[in-house]
């Protein structure tokens, strides 16, 4: 009886020493980490410091090298996720393992280890999903959903499993504000019920409302503890980073009468994508020296029109997007570079770059035109890899050198190279999908820094980003996708986080033409 009350007066989870090594590469060196009971904590650092490593092993995706986890005061080897899910571990990754072609149940069922788990089952998804303000249908596909009703599918999952630690990895990445704050009312319930959360997000403001401790790691070693609600966002970034963080101030004031670089009118494209979202009437437009942000929750459209301008989905009539008053809705990718076009899109592994060719090639593949990285039709190895080395430098990239593969760095460095590639080719326009996507404060600040001074320098940039705040820090004006429709932009001074946050709800989403600044924006 001792021991048992010892174990719950202690801490419900101990990691101590925790060693996980991968060639050339220490990703977890002697971590020690404690979560109390009723405790929300946040895990951060920049990418790559150890924090996916440490939960995997939390979580038994991975087996620690050396070292030692205490769970509810015992120690415990956990061999597979399954066992993590015995035990009282639960788990929602950044990136939601769902089938698209199954229903809500069928999704729920795959995720329970003991066959009795599953009697009743929808009875007991419409209980729990009702309990905590999560409400779902047993019964709707999946494909059917929004992104934020597919979170709750793997919320509710691990709910029914009454999990004593609830791990949660960058879990408001696709929320509208007023879902973030449905999310943080069920965990601090769940943490007054019991059930402790570890914590990963790179949105420090949120860590600091919601979590009560934090660890702090950098280049796999905890090198801070603190409580986020005593520190500025600042701080905790710089805590992160192990240096001051340089913030990005830019301001520009932009001329009414510049001329628009890009101008879109009534572009309506079928996605090419299983369940994906067809575009409806767009219409927009972006003057020199301008940032157009458009926000949205993921699954809108936004994959569609970044496929849309940047050619690789055909617009229809040429003159549906013009390009320094060029008709350039027929040209496909190579034709809109030459002209003055570049683009960034979401996906960096495999769409951005290819992971198994060095940082070089990498950036050969789109740069070769514009940056004159071809001799006689062959390929001048001398410049592309200065051009690569260039990127590297301003861009302060994390890496070897330019002869490193892509694969080698960490997610933030190797989206500081894909974005460094295109400003770099001084483009006209920009257009950039989900520009920090799983990237660190300090990762962030510089790109934004490079996104502002292309701006100043008088190219026409559209930001796509799910990142709310992210939206109205960079851009000047911001427009909403949603159900593949575009809302008229208004000025990012003029916006309100509710406002926004209902429009990318799909609340008040107008329904017939409206005139925007010269542009037609058809929603």
């Amino acid at each position: 009886m001792a021991t048992d009350t010892t174990a719950q007066s202690g801490p419900l989870l101990s990691v101590k020493g925790l060693v996980k090594q991968f060639p050339g590469c220490l990703a977890n060196d002697h971590v020690d980490l404690t979560v109390g009971r009723h405790e929300i904590h946040a895990l951060l650092g920049e990418n790559g410091a150890g924090k996916s490593t440490l939960v995997k092993m939390i979580y038994g995706v991975m087996k620690p090298d050396e070292g030692e986890i205490v769970f509810e005061g015992k120690p415990v080897v956990i061999q597979n996720p399954a066992q993590a899910r015995r035990l009282g571990i639960g788990m929602v990754f950044q990136h939601f393992s769902l089938f698209e072609a199954l229903t809500v149940a069928e999704n729920i069922a795959l995720g329970l280890n003991n066959p009795e788990d599953r009697k009743d089952l929808q009875g007991r998804i419409a209980a729990i999903s009702q309990s905590y303000g999560l409400p779902l249908d047993p019964g709707a596909s999946v494909h059917d959903l929004s992104v934020g009703e597919r979170q709750r599918i793997e919320i509710v999952r691990c709910l029914l499993q009454k999990p004593r630690l609830l791990i949660m990895d960058e879990p408001t990445s696709v929320l509208t504000p007023q879902e973030v704050e449905r999310l943080f009312t069920v965990l601090r319930r769940l943490a007054a019920e019991g059930c402790s959360i570890l914590y990963i997000s790179h949105k420090l403001k949120e860590i600091r409302e919601l979590c009560s401790k934090a660890t702090i790691m950098r280049l796999g070693r905890v090198v801070a503890h603190c409580a986020p609600a005593e520190k500025t966002a600042k701080e905790l970034a710089e805590l992160m980073i192990g240096a001051d963080l340089k913030t990005s101030g830019h301001s520009r004031e932009l001329n009414q009468g510049e001329e628009a670089r890009l101008v879109v009118e009534r572009l309506t494209v079928r996605s090419p994508h299983p369940f994906g979202t067809d575009l409806k009437d767009i219409s927009l437009s972006v003057r020199r020296g301008e940032i157009l942000g458009i926000a949205g929750i993921a699954g809108n459209g936004q994959t569609e029109l970044m496929d849309a301008l940047s050619g690789e989905v055909p617009a229809g009539k040429p003159e549906t997007i013009m390009l320094d008053g060029a008709p350039i809705g027929h040209f496909g990718p190579r034709e809109r570079r030459k002209i003055g076009g570049c683009f960034v899109p979401e996906e960096r592994n495999g769409h951005g770059a290819v992971t198994t060719m060095s940082l070089a090639e990498n950036g050969f593949l789109s740069a070769h035109i514009r940056a004159s990285l071809t001799r006689s039709g062959f390929i001048d190895a001398v410049r592309t890899q200065a051009f690569a080395r260039g990127v590297i430098e301003r861009f302060d990239v994390r890496t070897t050198g330019p002869r490193a593969e892509a694969r080698s760095l960490s997610g933030g460095n190797l989206q500081k190279f894909l974005v460094g590639r295109e400003v770099e080719q001084n483009p006209g326009v920009l257009v950039i999908n989900q520009p920090t996507w799983g990237v660190d404060a300090g990762a962030a600040v510089a790109i934004y820094d490079a996104i502002a001074q292309l701006a100043e320098a008088g190219a026409a940039v559209v930001v796509i980003s799910q990142d709310l705040d992210e939206i109205m820090q960079l851009c000047d004006r911001i427009s909403v996708l949603a159900g593949g429709r575009l809302s008229p932009a208004v000025p990012a001074s003029e916006a309100t986080v509710e406002t926004i946050g209902m429009l990318m709800g799909g609340t008040g989403m107008p329904a017939t033409p409206v005139q925007n600044e010269g542009a037609s924006a058809v929603v």
